[in-house]
């Protein structure tokens, strides 16, 4: 593949890491809200993976202290356009306003290959 070609494709396509941190107790009633909205959400045009995850206990020295309040929704997307047009999907409202009073606080990174 030419080198043209390959630096498009990486242009387009864009990870996401949204990392929510979450009121105590709430998890699982957030991820109860969250998995409703998953299949609309990969049926969006653009959406390549959507899914949230949680900390795993290991015993890997590397691994910062568990986080019993977090999720981490894990992303890939076509492009940036496809994203914003996700962040601003009615069902992705909708689910902003069921679980706003739970939220502490969120934050995203884009990334893109390097």
């Amino acid at each position: 593949m030419n080198r043209f070609i390959v630096h498009c494709l990486r242009q387009i396509m864009i990870y996401v890491i949204a990392t929510i941190q979450l009121l105590e107790g709430k998890r699982e009633a957030f991820l109860e809200e969250f998995r409703k909205i998953v299949p609309q959400v990969r049926a969006e045009k653009g959406c390549l993976e959507y899914g949230p995850t949680i900390d795993v206990k290991t015993t890997i020295a590397a691994q910062g202290p568990i986080r019993d309040n977090v999720v981490v929704i894990i992303e890939k997307w076509e492009d940036i356009p496809s994203l914003q047009a996700h962040l601003n999907a009615p069902h992705v409202l909708e689910y902003r306003g069921k679980v706003k009073d739970w939220v502490v606080s969120s934050s995203l990174q884009i990334l893109q290959p390097a």
